[in-house]
């Protein structure tokens, strides 16, 4: 039976709509909704956030606010690498997508020697630099600040000296890099991404698995091929952005797309990950209850949540 501990981080400095910081009360709030008492169950720990900067002129524009999101990193990083060397599952409900390049760090951290798996059920590849990155907002970089890749190759920004710095420790965190091998990455229900990122996902060989696979196939089919295909890793991290649900049902979420998952297949898939023995660390994140009726994103996202963390007990 594994010891969980929840990490709260409501920041949103990586986002380019406002609200996502919301998201983690949001959720807590759809708990008390269903008269569950999950919120009391386990230990809980709040990361300290720089939503403070969103009033402040960006000083990067092709990677905005990118000082407060490497102090994000670091305080997420230590926050995760102590419970994992605490014996505690780490639990992130996040606000926006870009504090996974801190879980990731974390991990990492923990455990130096081992070879890490991700997960990442997302609409988007997450994959864009400070080089590449149309709009400079960082959830759309952390995973390639996990796989410490530039994209220069697609490169279309100069970077001024201080952007580069930084963008630099953000991949280095921890004095790792990479964090992730571009080939133990696997990207489920990823549908809008640009042709920077189609770039690295041909480059590196990136596994895909669409939304279309899922449903042809089933959560079974869909778990064991990829637990298959990270099978030489030693631990796997799953991150999972409610953006990857339908944009019917996904309307409380920053950047939501049409052709998603529906929130039984998801429910189902991170269910079946959740059994196996090499999961170290799970996800939830980019919830923005501003943009939503009834708090439905959040009572969605709060179920998968739940039926996740039950499954973790029992395993």
């Amino acid at each position: 039976m594994k010891n969980i501990k929840l990490i709260e981080v409501p920041s949103e400095i990586g986002a380019g709509t406002r609200g996502a910081s919301l998201g983690v009360e949001a959720i807590k709030i759809a708990a008390l909704d269903f008269m569950s008492n999950f919120f009391v169950h386990f230990p809980s720990e709040k990361i300290e956030v720089e939503n403070k900067l969103l009033f402040e002129p960006i000083q990067s524009p092709y990677a905005k606010r990118i000082q407060g999101v490497l102090t994000m990193y670091e305080r997420i990083s230590k926050a995760v690498s102590e419970s994992i060397k605490g014996n505690f599952f780490p639990v992130v409900i996040s606000g926006d997508h870009s504090n996974a390049g801190g879980t990731i760090a974390g991990i990492k951290m923990a455990k130096p020697k081992s070879k890490l798996g991700v997960i990442w059920i997302d609409a988007h590849a997450d994959l864009h630099t400070p080089y590449t990155t149309p709009s400079g907002n960082m959830h759309g970089m952390p995973l390639a600040t996990a796989i410490a890749e530039d994209n220069e190759e697609y490169k279309i920004h100069d970077l001024d000296e201080i952007t580069h710095r930084l963008w630099e420790q953000l991949k280095s965190l921890g004095k790792i890099s990479p964090k992730v091998l571009p080939e133990d990455v696997v990207l489920i229900s990823l549908r809008d991404f640009e042709k920077e990122e189609k770039h690295l996902i041909e480059k590196h060989g990136i596994k895909v698995i669409t939304t279309g696979d899922i449903r042809r196939n089933g959560a079974e089919i869909v778990y064991r091929k990829v637990i298959r295909y990270l099978s030489d890793c030693t631990d796997i991290y799953v991150s999972f952005d409610v953006d990857s649900l339908d944009s019917s049902i996904s309307k409380g979420t920053g950047t939501p797309v049409s052709n998603g998952l529906k929130e039984r297949e998801a429910e189902d898939l991170i269910s079946k990950f959740m059994q196996h023995r090499k999961i170290c660390c799970f996800e939830i994140t980019e919830v923005n209850p501003t943009l939503d009726k009834e708090n439905l994103m959040a009572e969605i996202a709060f179920n998968i949540l739940q039926r996740s963390v039950n499954v973790l007990m029992m395993n």
